[in-house]
């Protein structure tokens, strides 16, 4: 089974030369950016989970209603928010949607499973801070599923043959052919593969200034979607199983 996420988050990143790109203008790149997303998907009738950072639950409003009237599963992405606005946005969202958010995904900051739980999460799919350009040392952890305290803990996927984890930065720059190879040789050990793409890795950063590091910039913008283009059609023509994450789980 193939598991595709979308981080939806803002860019942070500074701008070059002085150049303003406001709050408003930032939330605009990164809806443009989920829309590019969603047309992909769209084109190859495949159904993917949307973690949307905390913070932008309530400007997104009519993006996340989009995503979830497409069939996709709209969960939480928290970067750093504590419980109270955890559960608010969750309350809201829920609300709007008139669905429940069953998923939240957390990297820098992690609060307790016992507290998710509380908020009547039913999984959590945390991201590590790795370093980007040496991935192979955390070969040793678990790939599989587990539960605790009543939750799903998702770990992230990692090809136990070329030593490379699902990440964005690893969709990025490997070339789709090894990228290929990678997804069906872990299928062949693994139940699933958990594959994770933020949305701001889809900003065409020749029209917007950000300073950003050389390599976070290569493959970027059209070139991200295309990739995501092929590799759904190569999945599609091998009659892969993709899911959503809560339809996985449960």
């Amino acid at each position: 089974m193939v598991l595709f996420t979308f981080n939806v988050i803002n860019i942070e990143a500074d701008t070059k030369n002085g150049v303003q790109i406001s709050d408003a203008e930032r939330l605009k790149i990164t809806e443009d950016n989920t829309k590019a997303i969603l047309r992909t998907l769209d084109i190859h009738d495949n159904k993917a989970s949307f973690f949307i950072e905390i913070s932008l639950t309530e400007k997104l409003r009519n993006l996340i209603k989009a995503i979830s009237s497409q069939g996709h599963e709209i969960a939480f992405y928290n970067k750093d928010s504590n419980l109270d606005e955890i559960e608010e946005a969750k309350k809201k969202t829920e609300e709007f949607l008139e669905k429940q958010v069953r998923g939240i995904r957390q990297k820098d900051v992690r609060l307790r499973q016992e507290d998710l739980k509380m908020l009547e999460f039913n999984y959590v799919s945390n991201i590590d801070n790795a370093e980007i350009l040496f991935p192979f040392k955390r070969l040793q952890r678990n790939t599989e599923i587990t539960e605790e305290n009543g939750l799903s803990i998702v770990p992230e996927s990692i090809s136990p043959y070329s030593q490379l984890p699902y990440n964005d930065f690893v969709f990025q720059v490997l070339p789709m052919k090894y990228y290929k190879n990678m997804v069906f040789e872990t299928l062949k050990n693994d139940d699933f593969v958990l594959i994770y793409l933020n949305s701001w890795q889809f900003t065409d950063f020749k029209k917007y200034p950000f300073e950003i590091p050389f390599y976070r910039s290569l493959f970027s913008g059209k070139k991200m979607e295309d990739k995501l283009d092929a590799l759904l059609s190569w999945i599609n023509e091998k009659e892969m199983a993709t899911s959503r994450m809560k339809d996985y789980i449960f």
